[in-house]
Formats: C-alpha cells, sequence, structure tokens
C-alpha cells in the first residue's frame, strides 16, 4: 500500500529491517489468520462432533484439531505473510520505506465471519513511503502475487508427487494450502481500490493481464479437477 504513511509513532529508520511495532503487527495478524484459517479448516467441524456425541473429544478429533492447526498455520505463513514481505523485501530493495500494519477492524471482522464457516479476511498491509514513481511500484505490487504463485507451484507439485505415491493425508493439505496461495494472487490482482492489481495495471497493462488471467484459469482447473476452493 503505497501513500498513507502510518502515523508518526511508528516512524523508523529505513535502514531497519523490522522494527518491534511491526513485528508484534506481524505476529498479532498471523496468530489471528491462523486461528480464523483453523476455524474453517476443521475447529467447527471438531467442535460440533464434541457437541454432539457429547462425549468431549476422543484422541481422534485431538488428532485432527492438531493437524488442522499446523495446516492452517502454513496457510497463513505462505498465504498471507510470505505475500507481505514480498512486497517489504522488493520496497526495500528499491530504497523504499516499508513496514507492515496489522488492520484491528479486519482482524476482528475475519473471527466474526470464520465463526460462520467462511474466510472474509483483511489482516493488514505493507505501508510503503518514499520517492517511488509508477514503475517502482507497480514492481513493489506485483512481488506479492508473484510470491503466492511461486509457493502455489511448489505446492502443488510435491501434491501431485504425494497423490502419486499414496500419501493422501500430505497431499490434501499441500493442495489446500496451494490453492490458498492461487486465490489469494488471483484475490489481490484485482484492479481495484488499494489492491495490488491497480497499481500493476497502471504500470504494466500486459504484465496485470497475464498474471491475472493465468491466475484466474488456474483456480479455474483446480476448481474443476479436484473440487478446491
Amino acid at each position: 500500500m503505497w501513500g498513507g504513511f502510518p502515523p508518526p509513532v511508528y516512524a523508523t529508520p529505513t535502514d531497519r529491517r523490522f522494527s518491534r511495532t511491526e513485528l508484534r503487527h506481524i505476529t498479532i495478524a498471523f496468530g489471528v489468520l491462523t486461528f480464523d484459517l483453523w476455524l474453517i479448516f476443521d475447529g467447527l467441524n471438531a467442535f460440533s462432533y464434541g457437541a454432539y456425541y457429547g462425549s468431549g473429544f476422543s484422541s481422534a478429533v485431538g488428532l485432527s484439531l492438531l493437524l488442522g492447526a499446523g495446516v492452517a498455520a502454513l496457510a497463513a505463513v505462505t498465504g498471507f505473510l510470505a505475500h507481505e514481505m514480498g512486497h517489504k523485501f522488493a520496497a526495500q530493495h528499491l530504497g523504499l520505506w516499508a513496514e507492515f500494519r496489522a488492520f484491528w477492524n479486519g482482524l476482528l471482522i475475519s473471527v466474526l465471519f470464520s465463526a460462520l464457516g467462511f474466510l472474509f479476511a483483511a489482516p493488514g498491509a505493507t505501508y510503503i513511503a518514499g520517492r517511488g514513481d509508477r514503475r517502482e511500484s507497480g514492481l513493489t505490487s506485483v512481488a506479492g502475487p508473484l510470491v503466492n504463485l511461486g509457493e502455489a507451484g511448489v505446492l502443488l507439485s510435491s501434491a501431485w508427487v504425494l497423490g502419486r505415491s499414496g500419501t493422501s493425508l500430505a497431499y490434501a493439505a499441500l493442495l489446500l494450502v496451494g490453492a490458498i496461495n492461487v486465490y489469494w494472487a488471483l484475490f489481490n490482482l484485482i484492479p481495484y481500490g488499494p489492491l495490488d492489481g491497480a497499481k500493476v495495471l497502471r504500470w504494466s497493462k500486459p504484465i496485470w493481464a497475464v498474471l491475472f488471467a493465468g491466475s484466474l484459469v488456474w483456480v479455474v482447473s483446480l476448481y474443476l479437477l479436484t473440487g478446491v476452493l
């Protein structure tokens, strides 16, 4: 997110990789988003199971909750955190100030929606400031979706290999996390408002068109072939 420079209390020297304030915001946003994804993946089902059978949680349910938390954390790290760090490191490489800030209202809303069974998350954004032009704005904006697409390629390729070897649990986890990364890239490439797509489109229409169309085809293909998302 360019402009909208954070309040002066947030200002830090440009030569620092992370400030204490930024690390605190990253940790909170990551924790809340992991909880959101855990609720959607497995938490709601497990609680419903325990309430329905009235016998608390069995060891199988406990294991399911633990595995669900691990998958949720992996999805939050790759889909959200790596995306934002892509923006941050690209901006810092260009000599710009860049730090992540959480959206407190967005985090609260995400928990409420996750309790209803679906994700609507706006955990925060990387603020960027400095003498950047349209090209630098486009480069820093495209970095996030590119990170997601690269991770999706690795995760989905790994899922395919494991699926052929008959490892169903790991296959399902990698498939889900990989699909989330593709979806996250597609969503952020929408050319609207503060999303990355608007800034990428202003910088280079061909690059935006290739990335957006490719992500859209990928999401549709995943849905048709696997039913994910």
